[in-house]
């Protein structure tokens, strides 16, 4: 091969290169100006926008991060579409479960201070309306502690506890409020020793939810709490044998404000439920619920054995 030809080699190469780069270049250039049209689009507020690439282009790596971030932007978008919707039907809610007591309270004190009624009658006026300042009192409890909750503002105070013995002091202090209620109990928690980490507190609440749910909405008249335990794990069982919960009802009553009017007692606030399932979840930990309606609820809790 003499110079001329070598040289003639090299030039072509050289211009082959040169095109190539060119032809990249421009295709680059339309990237460049469809990301930028995307992103214009995705400012203005179009969530569904995509960037295509193909695996050969340079900008692949930008498009897929610019779709990344119109992902996660379009679920931000719902969430917080969801969340408002959410405390819209909160609000309404608030408003019926606060105005109503409110105004009957109202209505008992009017009466029994302005004398019209006496004797006996106001005794029992004014019983009523204790009933009800109370129920107002549990129910601003119940929603100031949801939204502490739901604002990630708790406070947890974790301690390594002898599950058992503390289980066993809760339910007793629900003996005589059972026994006043004609309620039949059964409590099977083991006598040994199982250490736990656990907000003492919060496991208090957990429990005083499900069985005030049990006294007030299941229709029934016996509580079975259920203690099993493992090297990995400890399972509390809660059942009675009211009326049950519909299969309609049942995915829905961990949600803020459901109650289940259909099959069991509307009475309540609709926060309890929330209000365990949020404290459970502090310990990583899972709660479910299995019923027929007819043959009573079962509540299942998993705590692990360590957090």
């Amino acid at each position: 091969m003499n110079l001329n030809s070598f040289l003639l080699i090299a030039l072509c190469t050289a211009l082959l290169a040169v095109l190539f780069f060119i032809t990249k270049l421009r295709r680059v250039r339309g990237q460049l100006s469809i990301i930028e049209e995307a992103l214009e689009d995705i400012k203005s507020g179009n969530p569904n926008r995509r960037v295509l690439a193909r695996k050969s282009d340079m900008t692949k790596r930008i498009c897929f991060a610019i779709n990344e971030i119109a992902v996660r932007n379009q679920s931000q978008l719902i969430q917080q579409k969801q969340s408002e919707q959410a405390y819209k039907r909160l609000m309404t809610s608030l408003s019926h479960d606060v105005k109503t007591p409110l105004a009957s309270l109202f209505g008992y004190l009017d009466a029994a201070t302005n004398g019209l009624v006496a004797g006996e009658e106001k005794e029992a006026y004014i019983h009523v309306a204790v009933e009800k300042a109370c129920h107002l009192k549990h129910f601003v409890e119940a929603l100031f502690e949801w939204v502490k909750l739901d604002a990630k503002e708790q406070v947890f105070h974790f301690e390594l506890c002898d599950f058992n013995e503390l289980t066993r002091n809760i339910v007793a202090e629900w003996v005589p409020t059972l026994e006043r209620n004609h309620f039949e109990y059964d409590f099977d928690i083991p006598e040994d020793e199982y250490f736990l980490r656990i907000d003492p507190h919060s496991y208090t609440r957990i429990l005083n939810n499900l069985f005030q749910n049990v006294l007030m909405h299941s229709g029934g008249n016996k509580l079975i709490l259920k203690l099993l335990e493992n090297e990995q794990q400890v399972e509390i069982i809660i059942s009675d044998n009211g009326k049950g919960i519909s299969s309609s009802d049942i995915p829905h009553i961990f949600e803020r404000m459901y109650q289940c009017d259909s099959s069991r007692s509307a009475r309540g606030n609709g926060l309890g439920l929330s209000i365990t399932t949020e404290l459970v979840n502090a310990h990583n930990g899972k709660i479910k619920a299995d019923s027929n309606p007819g043959m009573g609820a079962t509540f299942t809790i998993l705590f692990p054995k360590a957090l």
